[in-house]
Order: structure tokens, then sequence, then C-alpha cells
């Protein structure tokens, strides 16, 4: 085939794709789950279409709520975390693909991002609920219990061992990992210029028609306010600049660092860009706990990722 052909099949092409994406319309919806707000924009060549592939969304995000809570004990992640558990324990694919995420990233982190910090946030969220910080003891043991190994993965098997008395908490990395899963229906779907908002994580497909990225907005407090534009890559924002407590006369943020069982108290957030949102997600938190210096050094470890802390 000669370059000319090429070239002109080329240019057929990209006219083609063009005259198409032409024909599409954007549509945004917004539905609950994972106590937040779900918000989803996309192109599509009808309104019906889009509702259709939303709504399966939304109903992916109930089913992994419901497999990833542990607001509700008769989740299977409580189940896993249950004293009557037997071990090894064979668990859904998206729990054992969820833990095993969790795992890479809590050893890349170097614990900041820790999934098995279950019985620190336990105790966080009854101190932020009585205004009054946890009985030394008590932190004390439930710091001793989070060790990201304490969780046994067996691929073989798709099961999970865990050592006894291991409380596991997802919420630093569920709604990154549901968002994901939200542009994978919407893909099935046939729709592929879409982007997905759960709180402060977004997941970018294909920009839309014309654009080079779906523009984000990034807020990390009051002063500082920037926007981004992404194609298929992600972005999660932590900090505390509307989440947090004072207990006796000290702020706390609602992010806790695993090493201590308390709310960081130093004024911090962070926005991590990266290829998934699950990725992104885990990363935010984890940077923040961290610190801008060490943060950065431990990301720069991680490939495709980028940070950004406000000046």
């Amino acid at each position: 085939m000669s370059c000319v052909v090429r070239q002109i099949i080329a240019l057929l092409l990209l006219t083609a794709s063009m005259s198409a994406a032409a024909d599409l319309v954007r549509h945004d919806f917004s539905g609950s789950g994972m106590s937040t707000t779900f918000r989803i924009a996309c192109y599509a060549e009808s309104k019906e279409a889009a509702a259709k592939a939303v709504d399966a969304c939304l109903e992916r995000v109930a089913y992994l709520n419901a497999i990833f809570t542990d607001y509700d004990p008769a989740s299977e992640l409580m189940k896993l975390c249950s004293p009557e558990a037997a071990y090894p324990r064979k668990v859904s694919r998206e729990l054992f693909d969820l833990l095993q995420r969790s795992r890479e990233l809590a050893e890349k982190t170097e614990g900041a991002f820790d999934p098995t910090c279950g019985h620190v946030t336990h105790l966080w969220r009854r101190a932020k609920r009585l205004k009054k910080l946890p009985p030394a003891d008590r932190l004390a043991q439930a710091v001793a219990a989070t060790d990201w190994r304490r969780i046994t993965l067996h691929p073989e098997t798709q099961s999970v061992t865990l050592t006894p008395g291991t409380l596991i908490d997802l919420g630093g990395i569920a709604k990154g990992y549901a968002a994901d899963e939200c542009l994978r229906v919407l893909k099935q779907h046939g729709i592929t210029r879409a982007v997905v908002l759960a709180g402060g994580d977004t997941s970018a497909g294909d920009p839309p028609p014309n654009e080079e990225g779906w523009e984000v907005t990034l807020r990390t407090d009051s002063q500082h306010e920037s926007s981004i534009r992404l194609a298929n890559r992600c972005v999660s924002t932590s900090g505390d600049l509307y989440q947090f407590t004072e207990i006796e006369g000290v702020r706390y943020s609602h992010i806790v660092s695993p090493k201590t069982g308390l709310g960081l108290r130093e004024r911090v957030a962070c926005s991590v860009s990266a290829p998934d949102c699950t990725t992104s997600d885990a990363l935010a938190t984890a940077m923040c706990v961290l610190g801008k210096t060490k943060g950065a050094e431990v990301a720069a470890r991680i490939p495709g990722v980028e940070l950004r802390f406000p000046e």
C-alpha cells in the first residue's frame, strides 16, 4: 500500500470519527452511593442510552458498597473480619482485587495508606462523636493491630487469610475503585467520552468532542483553587478543608494516621493524579499522612503519579 493511499485512508477515518463525535450530545446525571454523590457526565447519541448506562453504573456502585462497607456487619468485608471466620476464606473477585490493590499500595506508601486500620478508624469515629480522645490503652491496641502484612492473599484460590483480630477499612480506596468501575460499565454500553466524580475522586475517560480533556477543578483549601484537564486519567484530592473536628481545643483532620491512630493535626491537603482512580484515591490520603517532602519521595517511586500540594 502506497504512502498516499495510507494517508487518504487515515484522513477518511479521521473525518468519520469527527462526524460521529459531532452527533454526540452531553448528558449529566447524579446519584447517591458510598455516602457521597456520584456525578457522571457523558456524551451519547441519546439521553435514553446515556440514562441506561448510568443506571447500570449506580447499580454497580450499590453492589460494590454492599461488599466493601464496614458499617454493615452483614457485608462481605465484615464477614471476612469476623472472629468466627475460618481461614483461608474464599471471597468475591471484587473484594480480592481491592484487597490486592490495597496491600500493594500500603507497601508502596510504607504504611501511610493501610487497609488494616479498621480498629483505629472505629475508635476515631467514636472520638469525633463524643468530642473526646480515645483511651490511651485502647488506642495503643488499635495501632498495634494495624499492619498491612496481616493480610495474606492466595491468588490460586481467590481466598484471604487474616491475622486474628484484624479489622479492615477500605474507606480510603473504595470510592476510587467504584469510579473506575463506573467508567468500565459506561464503556460496556458503548460510551467512552465520560467523566465520573465521586466526592474528591475523579475518573476521566475519552475527552469531550473537539477538546483535549475534561476540566476538573481542584480545591485544597479556601485560598487555593486550580483546574486541570483530564483524558483517560484520574485525580483525587484529600485534605481537611471541610472535614475536621476540634477536641479539647485542638483541631484534628478526618484523615487518621495509621501510626498514631489520631486525626492529623497539621493543616494539609494534596491532589494526586494517576492512571486510575483506585490509585489516586489511596495515594491522596497517604500523601497527607506522609507530608510534602516524604510524600514526594514516595510518589517518585510509583510510575505515572503526579502530586499537587498547595503552596
